[in-house]
């Protein structure tokens, strides 16, 4: 064999090597636009920081291993999960950060720089990537765009949404197992509340991200905590006032309505309210604090005098179950306070440090959620 067929064939073997680690991906995703690109990829842009909650699940101990730019967001909105993640991965702060679609601060030469295989984006982005032709501006310059969604429609979408993410990063078998995990846990629930013909639901009033305005009450329709609470086997006060999944109900509305219980959604909101009456639960959160601002915040005129005032059946829950997988936690903690009898069994913090234990790299911390009665503490 002469040198130059020698070199021949090595180039030869490097080519269809590249093409087997680089196979074409095709996928639907959740938008219903059929994606096709090389994959695994391996080199990703995160349309916001949040996103990391299902890197986390399918990469573990290298959840940010394709990471190469994401959205500045995760240090503002969940401040506590930032600081988690970053004291286990403190090379995260060098990844480069960017403005959000909806905000028009996202720089597409900044894209390009960073070479990446994929951009995957949350559903609620569309509108505005539509409405700048972003899409077209990205596949323009060979970055397509994927859809996922966690807010919308959760329990619709979640399980496709980590399936497509598996099949980006070659991680199927993963994806397939954390749904397994995700379905197991919300059968849990949903299957003992199917089980009850006569079953009297509670009417509960969720407030979304209480005391981070002085404005009364941003709450959830048909869908999101909405959905959560009629999975865990309540009656959603605010789905007559609301169309769609978010929205607002005024003060008195929830006199009118007199609420059998109250959730409001928390998180450390320091970055956007600074010293806000939010309720700053999440990760390793102060409860005894959190406890102290949710019982100044039944002090509003809105709610003085309701049941669920009255006979302290008032919760707060970290904010952010509305938008990653874990949200299946969410119901579990909702069965519980609303049917203490027939979830008596269920540990939901239980379930969350077995999702930490099996899908996360980070070490559980507790703080994710409390209430004005002891008895629904635990």
């Amino acid at each position: 064999m002469t040198l130059r067929m020698a070199l021949g064939a090595s180039a030869l073997t490097l080519i269809a090597t590249g093409m087997a680690l680089a196979d074409p991906v095709t996928l639907t995703d959740i938008a219903g636009r059929e994606v096709t690109l090389d994959g695994p990829v391996e080199r990703v842009i995160l349309g916001e920081g949040r996103q990391i909650f299902f890197a986390a699940v399918l990469d573990g101990e290298e959840p940010f291993r394709r990471i190469v730019g994401w959205r500045d967001d995760l240090r503002q909105a969940a401040p506590e999960s930032y600081a988690l993640y970053a004291e286990k991965f403190p090379d995260m702060a060098a990844i480069p950060t960017f403005g959000g679609f909806k905000e028009g601060t996202f720089d597409i030469e900044q894209a390009v720089s960073l070479d990446p295989d994929v951009m995957i984006m949350n559903l609620e982005a569309k509108v505005a990537t539509d409405e700048a032709g972003y899409e077209e501006k990205l596949a323009g310059v060979g970055i397509p765009i994927v859809y996922v969604d966690f807010r919308e429609k959760p329990f619709e979408h979640t399980a496709r949404s980590m399936q497509i993410i598996g099949q980006l990063f070659g991680k199927e078998e993963r994806a397939a197992e954390f749904n397994d995990f995700y379905a197991q846990q919300i059968a849990r629930v949903t299957d003992v509340i199917e089980a009850q013909p006569d079953l009297e639901r509670p009417l509960v009033f969720v407030e979304r991200a209480g005391g981070y305005s002085e404005d009364c009450c941003m709450s959830f329709g048909n869908g999101n905590f909405g959905t959560f609470v009629e999975l865990a086997g309540g009656e959603n006060m605010a789905a007559p006032f609301i169309p769609g999944t978010f929205g607002t109900v005024n003060a008195e509305q929830i006199i009118a309505s007199d609420p059998d219980q109250i959730v409001v959604t928390g998180g450390n909101w320091e970055a956007y309210v600074p010293g806000g009456k939010w309720i700053g639960v999440g990760p390793g959160s102060d409860e005894a604090e959190a406890k102290r601002k949710l019982a100044d915040l039944m002090e509003r005129p809105g709610f003085t005098g309701v049941k669920a005032v009255e006979t302290g059946q008032v919760h707060a829950i970290w904010h952010q179950f509305y938008n990653n997988p874990y949200s299946f936690v969410a119901v579990q903690r909702l069965a519980t306070w609303l049917h203490p009898d027939l979830f008596a069994d269920l540990d939901p913090e239980a379930t969350l440090k077995e999702l930490h234990a099996r899908f996360l790299p980070v070490a559980y911390r507790p703080g994710y959620w409390v209430s004005l009665s002891e008895a629904n503490t635990n």
